[in-house]
């Protein structure tokens, strides 16, 4: 019996610091769908899935929580877990870095790059960033802050242990410039010009001002840092560092490390630079993925524009959510959520095309031949295309699942649905139907549909499975596990058989408001929290806030939203379009006139597509909001402070 190619595909290990957002749920099920294509076209797949649980921050939260670190991460996890069964997610290990294997050869990784003179004590003195637990030279800060979320940073000194990253520089510049190991090509760039010709610097990688780490095995008063800690975590799944490494043979090196664009820097330099120093073979591809953004920014926990994927998939389904996270994110490239997207998504892709198609040709099937339907009809020239299509698609998919455009390979597939849902209209089998001499005809008009059916069906299993399951149920065929019969003509007869509405039709605009009464039920909730963790400001933080004056001077509602208003201000002899969800509270006729208080440097925001260039402030109380207003008349661009 011949071997099976092997082939392993990772995602990041999502830091066990809160819920997980629908930004997470695209890494994990953009994996599941390569995965499970790559089993169906069968190769012997090891998916990796997990969670990074060490640090900082999982230290902070735990106290303020009452909790051990432990017992913080373990009921994040179990959440985790929870929605990755929902999303159908098909990983072969969850691997966490709590787990008593991996903390034992993270210890033996750290003491080999010791052992070898890539590790060395020193003292670290200089910017910190609480939120990302990195530290930054002054030059990799930007407008003094963060590089990776922004946020400012402060002075930290102290000891810790250094890895030589500044010793594999003229390396990784070479496997980034002279091989295809980083794509897409644009991040490329950004690491070549941003961080290894603007000069390396040698890498903390211990801590001594927490304890929740995995403990520098020749020193107590040091825990390993998140550098070595999670990073190790795709070879010590496999067994690298422990008693059996038979996967770590078997599978390393990894096929590809799906991430997230904001963590390509880690592994692209930080990572390959610790396996060359510990002589292992590179990764064949680190793929750095966009963002989902929100109304134009990017999701964040900390942030908490979030969309909950739990409340998605219990309404909508899992197919849904799936389907819309492959389809409409362009694989390498930022996309944009919205209720509005998804759920048309949903009825013109789903309901209308891939349902309907099935729909009519199951109910056709059995309203002119009982369901028994058989390739011995009349075929002719008009059947081409269609059977072209029905041929090509296969390999048309294996292209695009080799380049990691996922979203391409359904567009593939979904060609060849509309293409069926016109070869009715062309062939009109109502019309055939009444004339018994072309019955022959009508025959081969069924078989071709339902040929259709099957292969787009069969291709459509590794990116969401309900509904294709279903549409192969009812057509008598079986479930495949490989793409083998992934053309024209490997059936020859069907016996269909009736099968429930695959998809159902939503009511965009109940749903829209629907969602937008859910959104706002979980902003009220969140609120006390938000009072509980308020900090104080210093007169240099509050400095910071540009304070206008403004008068509105125009205002109408904005269509699609139900608490939005657009607001036309004149600051001084600017102009300026801002949109505030106050529609439940003043009416676009009662806000012209009126003079308002302006945040005039918060950076521009898109809200239903409109700029929004500022924000209006605002107090409330038992559930009303007020806008704050000038005491007495003054003229607009005041500056207020």
């Amino acid at each position: 019996m011949t071997e099976r190619p092997t082939f392993y595909i990772t995602t990041p290990i999502y830091y066990a610091s809160g819920n997980l957002h629908i930004g997470h749920t695209y890494s994990t099920v953009v994996c599941d769908a390569i995965a499970r294509y790559k089993r169906m076209q069968g190769y012997d797949v090891f998916y990796l899935t997990g969670t990074d649980e060490h640090g900082q921050k999982v230290e902070d939260k735990a106290k303020a929580e009452g909790k051990t670190p432990k017992q913080f991460v373990d009921e994040l996890v179990g959440g985790i877990k929870d929605l990755w069964k929902l999303m159908d997610i098909s990983y072969t290990k969850f691997i966490r870095t709590t787990d008593y294997y991996h903390e034992k050869a993270v210890q033996y990784i750290f003491n080999r790059l010791y052992e070898k003179g890539d590790i060395y004590k020193s003292k670290y003195s200089g910017k910190y960033c609480k939120a990302c637990e990195a530290f930054w030279t002054e030059s990799q800060l930007v407008d003094g802050c963060c590089p990776d979320c922004g946020r400012p940073v402060e002075v930290a000194e102290e000891e810790s242990y250094f890895f030589r990253l500044s010793k594999y520089a003229p390396r990784l510049r070479k496997l980034l410039t002279e091989t295809d190991f980083l794509q897409p090509q644009s991040r490329v760039n950004e690491m070549v010009n941003n961080f290894i010709d603007k000069g390396l610097q040698d890498l903390a990688v211990s801590r001594s001002t927490f304890k929740w780490g995995v403990p520098v095995p020749f020193d107590d008063g040091h825990v390993i840092y998140v550098w070595i800690d999670a990073l190790s975590n795709y070879i010590t799944a496999l067994g690298y560092g422990g008693e059996d490494d038979a996967n770590f043979k078997k599978y390393w090196p990894a096929d590809v490390h799906v991430v997230g664009k904001e963590i390509v820097r880690f592994h692209s330099i930080i990572w390959p630079a610790i396996l060359m120093a510990l002589d292992v073979p590179l990764p064949k591809k680190v793929f750095g993925h966009g963002w989902i953004k929100l109304g134009g920014q990017k999701m964040g926990k900390s942030t908490g524009n979030v969309v909950d994927p739990y409340i998605l998939a219990g309404r909508y389904g899992v197919d849904a959510l799936r389907y819309f996270l492959l389809s409409e994110m362009p694989f390498g490239a930022d996309g944009d959520y919205s209720n509005e997207l998804l759920l048309k998504k949903i009825n013109y892709d789903l309901v209308n095309d891939f349902g309907n198609l099935v729909k009519r040709t199951l109910a056709m099937s059995r309203q002119y031949f009982g369901g028994k339907v058989s390739a011995a009809g009349e075929g002719t020239d008009a059947d081409g295309e269609l059977i072209s299509m029905i041929n090509g698609l296969l390999a048309a998919t294996d292209a695009d699942m080799d380049g990691l455009t996922v979203n391409k390979a359904l567009d593939d597939i979904f060609a060849l649905v509309r293409r069926a849902n016109k070869y009715i209209d062309e062939n009109a089998p109502w019309t055939l139907a009444k004339d018994e001499s072309r019955k022959p005809r009508l025959m081969r008009v069924m078989y071709n549909l339902l040929e259709a059916i099957r292969v787009a069906s069969t291709l459509l299993l590794p990116f969401f499975n309900v509904g294709p399951k279903k549409a192969l149920g009812a057509l008598g065929v079986g479930l495949p596990d490989s793409f083998d019969g992934a053309k024209y003509g490997a059936v020859s007869e069907y016996t269909t058989t009736e099968t429930e509405t695959i998809y159902p039709r939503l009511d965009i605009n109940k749903e829209l408001k629907e969602l937008e009464e859910i959104s706002r039920a979980a902003e009220a909730k969140a609120q006390p929290a938000k009072e509980e963790t308020m900090q104080m400001i210093t007169i240099d933080d509050f400095c910071k806030l540009d304070l206008r004056v403004a008068e509105v001077i125009a205002c109408e509602r904005v269509e699609k939203s139900e608490k939005l208003l657009k607001e036309t201000l004149k600051v001084g002899e600017e102009i300026r379009t801002v949109c505030s969800g106050i529609a439940k509270y003043y009416t676009p006729e009662e806000m012209v006139g009126k003079k308002v208080v302006l945040v005039a440097n918060l950076p521009p925001r898109k809200m239903c597509g409109i700029e929004s260039q500022g924000m209006l402030l605002c107090a409330e109380k038992d559930g009303k909001v007020v806008l704050l207003s000038p005491e007495s008349d003054i003229d607009s661009g005041a500056v207020i402070g």
